[in-house]
């Protein structure tokens, strides 16, 4: 299964990272949860992005846009096989620079890409 970096977790269980990682979970991945707000979801803690973890396989976004920037770095070393731009987060800045690093991009949602087995 392919461990998955959720950036943008929340214990807000109306929102779609919630949703994503509960349903990772579900379908038999690992997940590393980080985000600002405190707590855990699907059982695992919600970390602040700081260690690098080096074993991800996906990265998928929940931030905004215009709060990526300061996460290039966090996100890029963890030098994942993909990055999954959820609705909302496309950006273009972001996917050169990971393309420059054979990272594929996929614009897509991840909840989608679940349910239909294109995960």
């Amino acid at each position: 299964m392919k461990k998955t970096l959720i950036i943008g977790a929340t214990p807000d269980p109306s929102r779609y990272a919630y949703l994503a990682a509960n349903k990772l979970v579900r379908f038999g991945h690992e997940i590393v949860n980080v985000g600002i707000k405190k707590g855990e979801v699907a059982g695992v803690q919600i970390e602040k992005p700081g260690d690098i973890h080096t074993d991800i396989d996906t990265v998928t976004l929940y931030v905004g846009t215009y709060n990526q920037p300061p996460l290039y770095d966090y996100i890029l070393g963890t030098n994942p096989k993909r990055i999954i731009f959820n609705p909302g987060t496309e950006n273009p800045e972001l996917e050169a620079m990971a393309g420059k690093k054979g990272i594929e991009t996929v614009e897509g949602c991840t909840l989608v890409m679940l349910s239909t087995g294109e995960f």
